[in-house]
């Protein structure tokens, strides 16, 4: 009579199970249908970066004393902040430098992939009412969170057998080859697992991305510590074992080629992922753990305007870049003097991007300037996709159809977004400055810092509009901007090194300024990006009034 018990209630767990996934596999066919486009984009987009990283490298790298010369600044503190631990750095070859110095950034690209498929494929699904009208069919209750971590380990696969086989084409040992691919896949898994478990704390897809993204940035200053420590050798290297970022680090491809800390980041995946469906069964559909907190029953008496809404609908971001920037700043500005001292022995090419070896604190400084625009640039193009997401999840039709016009109502928003532009760029350059001042004993480096800040901002102001345009004109276009900073990228750290041509590089907005203190501020091209800026912004709010809202379905 036991034994019979016992066999109906597994079986009755068993058909629990299966009702609860029912429907994962068309899901699945679903999403990826959904993701024709985002899936080659994020996999091939990772592996072409990687391979820009080789082919860049290779041309840079001509003889084995440059080769100990990227060693000297990558065993250096900085150079474990920013790249890793720097395994087998003492007798550095050019693959080993690749997986230890820029595979860092390949692995927190597939990171932000995993994550961002997830919380795209779950609570953005509840937040838009879609997934109520799936869940009215056959399909159980965590097929949904079952078809995205697939979906997400498609991915992951996908990147770790491309990048794997790219490194492996280009001669470079086969099994560190598939080693390093397995590491930046299993790193997507792991922030797939805790995007499954923010996705049930939030109603808000705004707020799941955030504790996720925040979760990632924390994981980069972990590892961050603990490898700036074990290069020291002094400190809490032990840091290093608490961030995903540093198992898939801590594999060490090309050197000792450990495949176990792998397990850890596989276990790991698998915990969040339980919890994750564990969390899902204790809260209703659209509703989150965390309930939202309550406004207030009135409206307060300064949100009467446009331009006051689309403050207050920015203020959190602006609040957040603010904090952001101002740590990043001085942690940057921090490092001057180590940066400078380690690239006393730098090859003759990267010595080049730093603005030579003439004044390399003016061209270290420049060069950080024009980091921290690129980044505020990215600010700016999330402020115009915040700007889309208000159309098409309908906030803004009940907006306009008030005495409030379209031209008031996006030139409020881009009025905002282009005032938070040189706030953003002028707490960079404090925060910087008071860490280069620090680092370096000189005080006088805080007014060039902030000089050399907000000299880009005509530049980004450009990044702006050209997006606002494009939102206004063709709001699927929209994220082409991306191209625009991606490529301002590129030519500000490596034009030196390819030897791009004057035109390839003047196409480039954060080009024409000049980088201060290495160079002079070119007034007049900030005066002409800052018309050009104005006037693009123009033909947006034109082209928004002559177009249809995108509502939701």
């Amino acid at each position: 009579m036991a034994t019979a018990t016992t066999t109906t209630s597994r079986a009755a767990h068993a058909v629990q199970r299966d009702s609860a996934t029912r429907g994962t596999g068309v899901l699945l066919r679903f999403m990826l249908r959904r993701d024709r486009i985002r899936f080659p984009a994020w996999t091939l987009g990772l592996t072409l970066l990687m391979t820009y990283f080789a082919t860049a490298l290779e041309t840079l790298i001509k003889t084995p004393e440059d080769l100990r010369g990227l060693s000297a600044f990558s065993a250096s503190p900085v150079g474990a902040l920013f790249g890793g631990p720097g395994f087998g750095f003492d007798d550095l070859t050019l693959e080993r430098f690749l997986a230890g110095q820029y595979g860092l950034y390949i692995v927190l690209g597939a990171g932000l992939m995993g994550l961002l498929t997830v919380v795209r494929h779950t609570r953005v699904e509840e937040s838009s009412g879609r997934a109520e009208l799936v869940r009215a069919n056959v399909v159980g209750r965590h097929a949904q969170l079952t078809a995205a971590l697939a979906l997400s380990a498609l991915m992951a696969v996908a990147v770790a057998v491309l990048v794997g086989g790219m490194m492996a084409g280009r001669g470079f040992d086969p099994g560190g080859s598939l080693l390093f691919g397995a590491a930046i896949g299993a790193a997507a898994l792991a922030f797939a697992g805790i995007a499954a478990v923010t996705t049930q704390l939030s109603e808000y897809p705004r707020a799941t991305s955030g504790m996720a993204g925040a979760v990632l940035g924390a994981a980069f200053v972990l590892r961050g510590l603990g490898d700036m420590a074990a290069v020291q050798g002094a400190g809490p290297a032990w840091l290093s074992w608490l961030s995903p970022l540093g198992w898939s680090q801590q594999t060490a491809p090309y050197v000792h080629d450990r495949w176990w800390p792998l397990v850890i980041t596989l276990a790991f995946a698998g915990a969040a992922a339980a919890a994750g469906y564990a969390l899902s069964a204790r809260r209703d559909l659209g509703a989150g753990l965390v309930p939202p907190r309550p406004g207030p029953p009135r409206a307060a008496p300064w949100l009467r305007d446009p331009l006051a809404l689309a403050f207050r609908l920015q203020r959190a971001s602006l609040i957040g870049w603010t904090v952001a920037l101002l740590v990043g700043g001085v942690a940057f500005g921090a490092f001057t003097q180590p940066m400078l001292d380690g690239f006393e022995d730098a090859p003759a090419d990267l010595v080049a991007v730093m603005g030579g070896s003439a004044d390399m604190l003016s061209g270290f400084l420049g060069l950080m300037g024009l980091t921290m625009a690129l980044v505020v640039a990215i600010f700016a193009v999330l402020a115009v996709h915040a700007l889309r997401a208000e159309e098409t999840e309908g906030r803004a039709e009940p907006v306009l159809a008030t005495a409030v016009g379209r031209p008031a109502w996006i030139g409020a928003y881009l009025t905002v977004a282009a005032a938070g532009v040189p706030w953003l760029l002028l707490t960079a350059g404090v925060g910087m400055g008071v860490g280069a001042a620090v680092s370096t004993g000189d005080a006088g480096l805080i007014d060039d810092l902030v000089l050399g800040h907000l000299a880009h901002t005509p530049a980004v102001w450009s990044v702006l509009a050209l997006g606002a345009l494009l939102y206004g004109a063709a709001p699927r276009v929209l994220p082409a901007t991306w191209a625009v900073v991606a490529y301002g990228t590129v030519v500000g750290f490596f034009a030196p090194i390819l030897e791009l041509p004057d035109g390839a590089i003047r196409v480039s907005p954060f080009e024409h300024v000049g980088e201060y203190p290495l160079v002079p501020v070119d007034v007049t091209a900030v005066l002409v990006l800052t018309v050009l800026a104005a006037l693009v912004a123009y033909a947006a709010v034109v082209t928004f009034r002559r177009r249809d809202l995108t509502t939701p379905s």
